[in-house]
This record gives structure tokens, C-alpha cells and sequence, in this order.
């Protein structure tokens, strides 16, 4: 019995010192079945398993990552991503957990690790920031902004640039993918494909090139205007020819025309002030305003902002027109189609001539027709009389024609077939009276009147007669084409001199100097 004893005392003396040795060793060294990344750490102490990781991870950021557009490799390395190791702790965490406990139970675990090794993921992160650098200078060359359609007007014909796609890359969805990519880890070099998104320009080439029929055309004559007034109608008018409206959006006539200075093309012109003609920069705009309105009311435009001239003008009858101030009295018009409208503008000889350009969808059998209605005349009265002693006794020189008062409005009338279907009253204006001014000699002699050169005989003029007072003869003529001519075209007549010196077609820019008829 003492024997049997004695040798259970030296197992258990043998079991005791084995799991002592075995302890004794974990805590030296990590014992075998530890790996990390597919790193064997076994027989390492922590530092040298640490920096073998460490080794790794620095020889996974050498590899190359090549970021895939549109079949075109841009390549880099993982460290210039910001490639790193982010989870730092979990070398110490699994020498814990495997370490943890008393020596049986630590013993165990070694003995579990032999026949069933583990293996810690590491994890990985990537600078977003130098992602973002990356891209957008590496990679700007490959991204392609789209490109709109462009189409102009010449010899009668539309020409028309066709529009291209643009390629853009997703950010976001492009440094989701190098990381989903970078996170399991880089044994070799990897390829990943940037999130693409193609765009489309505004203006198509199939929307430009639906452009084709004449929605609305008005010309005026500005044969009384002289070189100055002429130059501004020329210069004007070419800032808008050649705009497109795309569906919904607005013109300016004061935004595409201005500033209005000698820089800009324009000249000093006559220009309603204060109930008064005076040279202004720009003198004369107005009327590429009324007959840009013109046009655009026989096109059927939304009329976003239009506004009569404080006196009648001479180049159409009233409530036909519109005025331009800054951005007080302006003209704006809106496409209401589903398709883009071409606005054509410019003079030719003495006349000035809008044509809006588009896709026709209004009825073949529905015409329209605008008519001007004076509904009361106010005359300004007697002339107003100043002495200027440099004048010979008795002589009698106009500084300023007379313009009778108005109140008018404009109808809008829809044919079906011939028939009437539709009136409508678009607005009411008011042009103020104003009195003709004269400048006589000191004595009162019998009268001798001088006219200046260029100024036409004293007098008022009559807006719905034409009196010989005016100075600007109105010929303008309005010539829609298609299903959309008019049964009763306007046909504006003379109503007042436009300007005391020559015709201009007056505004009234009280504050904004170069606004003018």
C-alpha cells in the first residue's frame, strides 16, 4: 500500500510540475496556436510579435491600389490612401485572454490552442481625406464635365454643336469601395473599380434641334432715328440675339443688355425723363423692349414683368409697348413650353425685328390678334414759354414737342376656326400729358419762329391720328408665320415724337441713366 502511495504522490508531483513548466513558459512566450493575420506568433515574447505585425502591416502599405475610371487605371500606393492598422490593442487583448486564469485553467487553454489554433483579424482604415485628394487630383483629368449643345443662327439655317455627357465620380461611394477593398488587407495589388455616374447636359442635341418654327416675329422702324439711337438699337439687340430659353426659364432685356455705358457699345441717345426728353447713355433700348414684347406676345410667352412708358412713343400704339428703367420698369418673358425657344434679334436698314423661334404645338386652326384701345386723350394744354435773352427779339425756337395724355389698354383676341373664342384684356396703362417747351426772345415782337435743324414743326401730336407733329413715322410690321399669324396684325401708327431731336423712341429712366426709348 505504501508503495501505491508513493507513486500517486510522484504523478501528482509530475502533473503538478508540468503545469507549472507549462505556465512558467506562457508567461514567457506565446504559446503555440496564436496567429494574428495569419502571422504565427507562437514562441514570441510581445514585443517581437508586435513588431512582426508591425512589419506586415508596413509592407502591406508598399502595395499598389489602382483606382479604376472609366478603363483608365490611376494607380497609387496604399500608404498614400492613409492605409493603417487600426485595431493596435488586439495583440495585448489576445495574450489576455489566452493568459488569463489560474495555472490548470491556463494550462487547458494551451493545450486546446495545440488542436485548435486561432487566428486574429486585423483590422484596417484609410484616410478619407487623402482619398478625397486623391481623386480630385489624380483623377481629375478622367472626369468630364457635360458638355451643353450650343446652335446659333446662320444664312437662315440653325447649326447646332452637339452636346456630350459628362463622367463624374461619386466620392462617397468611391472611398466605401477602397475601404471595403483595404479592409481585409493587401497580400497583393488590388484594383478597384471608382463609382461612376454619367450626367446629362441641359441642352441636349435632341432638344436644340427641335428648334424649327417661327412662334412669334414683330419688327419697328426706327427710319427717324438718328446715327447715335441707331447704334444703340444695333448694339442692344445683339446682347439678346441668339438666347436660348430652355423650358421655364426667364429673360431680362435689362440683364442681357446692360450696364448701359460707353464700355458697353452704346451711345448718348435721347430718353424720357421727368416728363422731359434728354440725351442718356443707351438712349432708344426701349424700343428693342416693346419689340421684343411684341414678339413675344405673339408667341404666346409668359410675360414675367412689363411696363408702359411714362409718355407715348411714336413706334407703336399704345399699351404696345414697354419701357426699360434699371431694374424698376424691365422686360422679362418666360418660356411656357416643354421644348427650348431661339430668340433671333437685329436690325436690318432701318428696322429692328425680333423673331422667337421654338416648337410649334398650337392648334393649325387657332389664330390670335392683339388691338390696341384708347379709352380717354388729354391734351397738355398750352406751350410753355421760356425767355432767353441770346435769342433775337421776337424769335420763337421748340426745345420740346407736346405730347397728349393717354389712357389705353390692350386686348388679346383667340380664333378657332375664324371664330372667337376667346377676349382678353392684358393691362390698362396711363401716359402722362406733357407740354411743349419753347424758348423766345426778350422782346415781344411779331413772332418769328426758328426751328432748330432736325426738329419737327410746333405742335401736338394726336397718338391715334398721326399728326404732323410726329417726328419718328411708325412702319412697323408684324408678319407671324404659321397656324399663328394673326387675323388682325398690329399695325402701330405714329402717336408723338419719340424725341425732340431727330425721333427717339422715349423712356423714362429716372434714376438709371442710358435706359431710353
Amino acid at each position: 500500500m505504501k508503495g501505491k502511495w508513493w507513486m500517486g504522490k510522484v504523478c501528482t508531483m509530475a502533473v503538478g510540475l508540468t503545469l507549472f513548466l507549462a505556465a512558467d513558459v506562457w508567461a514567457e512566450t506565446i504559446p503555440k496556436g496564436i496567429h494574428i493575420e495569419g502571422q504565427d506568433l507562437s514562441g514570441m515574447d510581445t514585443e517581437e510579435a508586435k513588431q512582426k505585425i508591425e512589419t506586415y502591416v508596413s509592407d502591406m502599405s508598399k502595395q499598389s491600389v489602382a483606382l479604376e475610371v472609366a478603363d483608365t487605371k490611376v494607380e497609387t500606393t496604399a500608404s498614400q490612401l492613409g492605409f493603417s492598422w487600426e485595431n493596435t490593442g488586439v495583440l495585448e487583448d489576445t495574450i489576455a485572454e489566452y493568459g488569463s486564469g489560474n495555472i490548470i485553467e491556463r494550462y487547458l487553454k494551451q493545450k486546446d490552442l495545440e488542436n485548435n489554433p486561432v487566428d486574429v483579424e486585423l483590422e484596417f482604415k484609410i484616410d478619407g481625406a487623402a482619398v478625397s485628394r486623391f481623386v480630385e487630383t489624380e483623377c481629375q483629368p478622367l472626369i468630364k464635365e457635360a458638355v451643353d449643345a450650343t446652335i446659333v443662327r446662320e444664312n437662315g439655317q440653325f447649326i447646332v454643336t452637339p452636346s456630350q455627357n459628362g463622367v463624374a465620380i461619386d466620392l462617397e461611394a468611391t472611398i466605401k469601395e477602397l475601404k471595403e477593398a483595404l479592409s481585409a488587407g493587401l497580400d497583393e495589388p488590388v484594383v478597384v473599380k471608382a463609382a461612376v455616374t454619367e450626367s446629362e447636359p441641359v441642352k441636349t442635341t435632341e432638344l436644340l434641334s427641335s428648334i424649327q418654327d417661327v412662334l412669334g416675329t414683330f419688327s419697328t422702324d426706327f427710319s427717324s432715328s438718328g446715327a447715335a439711337r441707331s447704334k444703340n438699337l444695333q448694339v442692344g439687340s445683339g446682347k439678346i440675339n441668339g438666347s436660348v430659353l430652355m423650358p421655364g426659364e426667364t429673360l431680362s432685356g435689362y440683364e442681357c443688355m446692360h450696364p448701359f455705358t460707353k464700355a458697353n457699345g452704346y451711345a448718348a441717345a435721347g430718353s424720357y425723363e421727368n416728363g422731359q426728353v434728354v440725351d442718356s447713355i443707351g438712349g432708344g433700348v426701349c424700343q428693342i423692349a416693346t419689340t421684343l414684347y411684341n414678339a413675344a406676345l405673339l408667341a404666346e410667352m409668359e410675360i414675367t414683368q412689363r411696363q408702359n412708358h411714362s409718355m407715348i412713343v411714336s413706334y407703336v400704339k399704345p399699351s404696345n409697348d414697354a419701357a426699360i428703367a434699371g431694374t424698376y420698369k424691365d422686360i422679362k418673358i418666360t418660356n411656357p413650353y416643354d421644348t427650348p425657344v431661339y430668340i433671333e434679334a437685329g436690325t436690318s436698314g432701318r428696322t429692328l425685328t425680333f423673331t422667337i423661334y421654338g416648337k410649334e404645338s398650337r392648334p393649325s386652326n387657332r389664330t390670335i390678334k392683339y388691338v390696341s384701345e384708347t379709352l380717354s386723350v388729354i391734351d397738355p394744354g398750352e406751350p410753355i414759354t421760356k425767355v432767353d435773352p441770346s435769342l433775337q427779339p421776337g424769335a420763337r425756337v421748340r426745345v420740346q414737342s407736346g405730347h397728349r395724355g393717354i389712357r389705353s389698354r390692350l386686348w388679346k383676341y383667340v380664333y378657332i376656326d375664324g371664330v372667337e373664342t376667346e377676349k382678353t384684356i392684358l393691362h390698362t396703362d396711363t401716359y402722362n400729358a406733357s407740354k411743349a417747351i419753347y424758348r423766345v426772345g426778350p422782346e415781344a415782337l411779331p413772332p418769328t419762329e426758328a426751328i432748330l435743324p432736325g426738329v419737327p414743326d410746333p405742335g401736338v401730336t394726336d397718338p391715334n391720328a398721326g399728326g404732323t407733329g410726329a417726328t419718328e413715322p411708325a412702319q412697323p410690321t408684324t408678319q407671324p408665320s404659321g397656324p399663328m399669324a394673326p387675323t388682325a396684325p398690329v399695325q402701330p401708327t405714329p402717336t408723338a415724337p419719340a424725341e425732340s431731336t431727330g425721333g427717339a423712341g422715349p423712356v423714362q429712366p429716372s434714376d438709371n441713366p442710358g435706359a431710353g426709348a
